[in-house]
């Protein structure tokens, strides 16, 4: 396909792309630098969500990002499945494939939400041979998301930042920082976000999530369905001074707003990121 942009291409603050914003987008062209693409939605041969994609796909760059790999799974990956993605980034050129460090599936009976991992290392050594897998078929690098959870195992030895700086290590990926990820499960699990950024190898982070949380009785529930909530705005500014300025996403997925309202979302990410543009161009001078 001829495009625009080089796949490369993403800078500032991108938008998840929905399908109730398709029109405002193609009448209005607005100023959104890039857009995340739920990848599983188009991995059809043919129909609306492909017409609609290719055609803002001509404007914009564009991230894929999937809940389908189950990379944490004792299955064997599912071959179609990447045949099909493969296909879909031969097509539409993002910038970036990524998916989540979780698994979906067991005995070829898939659930409907992403499930934990136990941190040890023999499940670390057994997911980044799997992203090995993954990365070979595909013919790329892909970037793994930090998940949020509500539950730990009894059987990890590690911290779940020292099984994800295994991990990337071993299977040489990147990573997809979500920031809010990281303040949901620290509040549920009790421990500091900071030591989390901290591990985090500064080289990987090639993208970071944005994203709303619910507050529910005695935990935190991430389930993208709010504007970003103060404190994790803050760890944001936390992660853009130790990473740089990094490529960002607002992640809206539930009750989802005018897209005026995720452009203000929008905005508010952008700000920061060239805020901190800034703070490092001055300090090479």
């Amino acid at each position: 396909m001829t495009t625009h942009f080089p796949p490369s291409q993403i800078s500032g603050a991108g938008l998840g792309l929905r399908s109730e914003h398709y029109q405002d987008i193609l009448t209005h062209n607005p100023p959104v630098p890039w857009f995340e693409v739920l990848s599983d939605n188009y991995l059809g041969d043919g129909g609306q969500p492909l017409h609609y994609l290719e055609r803002i796909r001509e404007n914009y760059p564009i991230t894929l990002h999937g809940v389908g790999m189950s990379l944490g799974s004792a299955d064997p990956l599912n071959l179609e499945y990447l045949r099909r993605l493969k296909r879909l980034a031969n097509w539409m050129e993002p910038a970036y494939i990524s998916d989540h460090l979780a698994w979906i599936s067991i005995n070829g009976c898939y659930l409907s939400d992403l499930a934990p991992l136990p941190y040890t290392e023999a499940v670390m050594e057994h997911v980044a041979q799997r992203i090995i897998q993954a990365q070979d078929f595909l013919e790329q690098r892909i970037l793994i998301e930090n998940p949020s959870t509500y539950v730990a195992f009894n059987t990890s030895t590690i911290s779940e930042w020292a099984f994800i700086q295994g991990v990337v290590d071993k299977a040489d990926c990147d990573l997809l920082l979500d920031v809010n990820n990281i303040y949901v499960s620290a509040s549920n699990h009790g421990f500091d976000p900071l030591n989390y950024l901290n591990a985090i190898p500064t080289e990987r982070v090639k993208e970071i999530h944005l994203a709303g949380y619910e507050e529910q009785e005695g935990y935190l529930f991430d389930t993208h369905g709010y504007q970003v909530h103060p404190p994790v705005w803050d760890l944001y500014q936390t992660a853009l001074e130790r990473f740089g300025a990094v490529p960002t996403l607002i992640e809206w997925d539930t009750d989802i707003p005018s897209f005026e309202v995720l452009m203000a979302e929008a905005d508010k990410a952008d700000a920061q990121i060239r805020m901190m543009a800034n703070k490092r161009s001055k300090k090479v001078i």
